[in-house]
């Protein structure tokens, strides 16, 4: 069997599983929805029957990406208030958001650790029951090159991954390598927890595929990982990978 079958045999499986466990009445806020890897999560939450609600900053221009039948919120990440509507009713929430910019409003410190940490907070006031948190390999490396050229966006990262743990909000962070926009289902997704510093990648719809696994497992809850692929068949059990994670 060629590689490009492996892969869509094991997207259709994953799917088939995570879908048979996704109770009807789930909603999912995911934040970020607009970003290259929050499309993935959207798409893969809407094929395996989650309701799904976006938050977003410009309407026009997420319904452009996202499409018509997704529910769009108006919402800023930066502004605790304004998120308030965004959470009615919602059960889960993921988070994939990113600072744009290295200083000023849209830098990490002000997206990656105060807007997850609105979110945070909004999700607990509102009785959201997870929140996942797709971070980055190597927050733990306060000397990584992403510090120096970024504005400290892994220390601002790990800070928010701290904050949601403390929480007491059940939760998952999933912190990827190196991501890319090449067809995910191809290769085998590896988890770690030990955050080391190495050349490894994995494409976003690979890490979408993880962040809409663990709502459906709860071997994946109050967990921390890295995510990678590495060239071998996929393997298609979310629950095995996740039962042997501390």
């Amino acid at each position: 069997m060629s590689l490009r079958k492996i892969g869509l045999t094991f997207l259709l499986s994953a799917v088939m599983a995570i879908a048979s466990a996704a109770p009807a009445d789930e909603l999912v806020l995911v934040a970020g929805a607009t970003g290259r890897t929050g499309q993935q999560i959207v798409i893969q939450l809407q094929e395996q029957g989650y309701g799904v609600r976006a938050l977003v900053r410009d309407a026009t221009s997420a319904a452009e990406k996202l499409g018509p039948d997704v529910e769009l919120v108006v919402g800023d990440v930066r502004d605790p208030k304004s998120l308030v509507p965004a959470f009615t009713g919602v059960t889960r929430v993921i988070s994939s958001i990113g600072a744009s910019e290295k200083e000023g409003p849209n830098s990490p410190e002000f997206v990656d650790y105060e807007g997850n940490k609105n979110l945070i907070d909004t999700a607990i006031n509102t009785g959201a029951e997870q929140f996942v948190f797709v971070s980055s390999m190597g927050v733990t490396h306060e000397d990584h090159v992403l510090n120096r050229i970024f504005g400290d966006v892994l220390i601002w990262k790990m800070k928010a991954e701290d904050y949601l743990r403390a929480s007491g909000i059940t939760y998952t962070v999933i912190r990827p390598g190196g991501l890319h926009d090449k067809s995910g289902g191809e290769h085998n997704i590896i988890f770690e927890q030990l955050d080391e510093v190495k050349v490894v990648a994995i494409s976003r719809t690979d890490v979408a595929a993880v962040c809409v696994a663990v709502l459906a497992y709860p071997e994946a809850q109050n967990k921390t990982f890295e995510v990678f692929t590495i060239k071998q068949p996929p393997d298609v059990d979310w629950q095995a990978k996740f039962v042997v994670l501390n």
